[in-house]
């Protein structure tokens, strides 16, 4: 099955094709068939943003279509940036880094032992007949002082994971494809289409 990816990013594609390619599941971009969807998220939440990438998506396309709303929340700032990460600061200026350095600014006076984070990561995929399936996953943590490790992309360098003893940025590919909010929620995806696939050959 081919499904198309609601998304510019390469890293998005690479994290999520390694994931859903054992099912059988072809992920291409949507600038591979020549598409270039914008669609204005204005969702209040990650699902919510989510589904209507995913629909605009798969209505220019008229295939599968599977969108991820992703973003970190900071618990001392009342869940900021949140559905806003990918735009934080609302500066269209600001790339990766410099939303990255604006978040450690917004939380410099935030003591060690109240800099929790989480990443959260909503992912919706629309089928053309109408079908939908939605998921979730989330990965707590705490936000850093300053960036460590060369790896991942957006906020992992400053988004110190515990059970690994390091940042995001330091976790190989393999190591953070089984535990970033991104792949609990595939996990979940993958679950749900499996059940698909077990129902459909009864």
């Amino acid at each position: 099955m081919k499904v198309v990816l609601a998304s510019h990013n390469p890293h998005k594609l690479v994290e999520i094709r390694e994931i859903l390619q054992p099912l059988g599941i072809d992920v291409v971009l949507e600038s591979e068939l020549g598409v270039a969807v914008e669609v204005e998220e204005t969702g209040t939440t990650f699902a919510e943003n989510a589904y209507l990438k995913a629909k605009a998506v798969m209505e220019a396309t008229g295939l599968p279509a599977l969108a991820d709303d992703s973003g970190i929340a900071v618990k001392a700032l009342g869940g900021a940036p949140g559905i806003y990460s990918a735009r934080y600061g609302g500066d269209p200026t600001l790339d990766d880094w410099g939303r990255l350095q604006l978040l450690l600014q917004n939380t410099a006076q935030v003591p060690d032992g109240q800099r929790q984070a989480k990443f959260v990561a909503a992912i919706a995929l629309v089928y053309p007949d109408g079908r939908q399936i939605a998921v979730q996953g989330e990965v707590h943590g705490e936000l850093l002082r300053q960036p460590v490790g060369e790896g991942g992309f957006g906020y992992d360098p400053i988004f110190y994971y515990p059970p690994a003893g390091k940042s995001f940025a330091q976790l190989t590919a393999e190591e953070k494809n089984q535990v970033s909010h991104r792949a609990r929620a595939l996990r979940s995806l993958v679950e749900k289409l499996s059940e698909e696939r077990e129902y459909a050959d009864q």
